[in-house]
């Protein structure tokens, strides 16, 4: 007859199948948290690199036609400089900076916008391109630099916006409503370049105490990547009530 099993081998058999099972997912769990941390910390290093590779092949093939060839870095060594494209063309952008700033240079490029001015098609362009450039490089501007809570896309949802500037008393005046209109931009996740631009009443408006750059990282983020300020501030103490039982 065959002998009955004996329960503490079945049992000892058992709790090492367990072990090994516990070993083996926790190792698969490590490598998993592994391969996980690697991503977080190369992924941006890969993007940035990239992004910065890309920009800088974008300047060198605008600006290196344009330079004689005897200027050119690679006609001298065996290899080519990548960014030296980019860095005439900062060279070049500061240098156009200084000349405008005294008068002769004032003078050269005041000609030549009269002239642009006088062409059909392209002083249309030209003016708005001017305006938009003078206005988000202006140190002193206030456009998209306030960030917003706004009512959207229906009562009791709400998005953040980029708060611009009042509504001219062109616009204001054949609008119903309120005269304190402000114009708002809505930008679109994961995407803040796209979005929408509307007016609506100031009062509408909640003022945010974050920053362009932070506001535009929680829109791509989706919510993930909250503002570094709000994170700082220190939270209010709980306070006490009188009669309360201690925890």
């Amino acid at each position: 007859m065959d002998r009955a099993p004996d329960p503490r081998h079945v049992g000892a058999v058992v709790h090492d199948m367990a072990s090994e099972h516990a070993r083996t997912h926790g190792a698969i769990g490590r490598l998993r948290r592994y391969l996980l941390t690697g991503v977080v910390i190369a992924g941006p290093l890969a993007i940035t690199a990239a992004v910065t590779w890309w920009f800088i092949s974008l300047a060198d093939g605008w600006v290196k036609p344009l330079i004689p060839a005897t200027w050119l870095p690679e006609s001298y060594l065996p290899f080519a400089i990548p960014g030296f494209g980019l860095l005439v063309a900062l060279f070049g952008l500061t240098l156009l900076g200084f000349l405008t700033a005294n008068l002769v240079g004032r003078a050269l490029i005041e000609a030549g916008e009269g002239l642009l001015e006088r062409t059909p098609v392209v002083s249309g362009l030209y003016k708005g391109m001017k305006q938009i450039f003078s206005t988000v490089f202006s140190g002193s501007g206030t456009t998209f630099r306030t960030v917003g809570l706004v009512q959207y896309p229906a009562q009791g949802m709400w998005s953040i916006v980029f708060i611009s500037k009042p509504a001219a008393s062109e616009i204001a005046e054949r609008l119903p409503g309120p005269d304190d209109l402000v114009g708002v931009f809505l930008p679109c996740s994961p995407n803040p370049t796209t979005g929408f631009f509307f007016y609506l009443p100031r009062k509408d408006v909640i003022d945010v105490p974050i920053s362009v750059e932070e506001a535009a990282k929680l829109v791509m983020s989706a919510g993930l990547i909250q503002p570094e300020t709000l994170l700082r501030k220190p939270q209010k103490a709980e306070p006490e009530v009188e009669g309360r039982p201690d925890r």
